[in-house]
């Protein structure tokens, strides 16, 4: 067997295992009610793992995602809607909390960034272009004298020959 295959059929082998152990992370965590547990569920698949940053809570296996969903499903228990839960953990870690924050003037930077910054690529991208189609089509090139143009043709010459002047 080629050492290509070797690591293919390790993570065939080890997917479904590591697949079970994602799905132990919550058999402890579950609310009793199923209405409340799909609830807690459904905030969890909103609220960005502060660590992870670019999972939910609910698909992290961190400590802080598990912490998190807990007090989700704390809040649940208390009697807490869902729009009461969210509210209190933006008030407690900001909007950026949300992996859908609101469109306002704390969170213009989130909305705008990456547009802005594909805009600047953009126009950095033209400038370097046309920088280099005018050296390219020599109107940033000085031409060279008469006297100097003979210096490089005798100097090319020479090393054509193998001599030295």
């Amino acid at each position: 067997m080629t050492s290509y295959f070797r690591p293919l059929l390790l993570a065939t082998l080890l997917a479904p295992f590591i697949v079970l152990s994602a799905a132990a992370v919550f058999i402890e965590e579950k609310l009793d009610d199923p209405a409340q547990e799909a609830r807690a569920r459904e905030i969890s698949g909103e609220i960005r793992c502060l660590v992870c940053q670019n999972q939910s809570i609910l698909d992290s296996n961190a400590d802080l995602a598990k912490d998190l969903r807990q007090i989700v499903r704390e809040r649940i228990s208390f009697g807490d809607t869902d729009e009461e839960v969210r509210r209190y953990l933006v008030d407690r870690y900001g909007d950026w909390v949300l992996l859908n924050p609101p469109f306002k003037m704390t969170t213009l930077f989130l909305w705008l960034g990456p547009v802005l910054i594909f805009l600047l690529g953009a126009f950095a991208m033209i400038v370097f272009l046309r920088n280099r189609n005018r050296v390219v089509e020599g109107e940033g090139s000085s031409k060279l004298s008469a006297a100097e143009e003979t210096e490089i043709e005798q100097l090319l010459k020479s090393d054509k020959s193998g001599k030295n002047s």
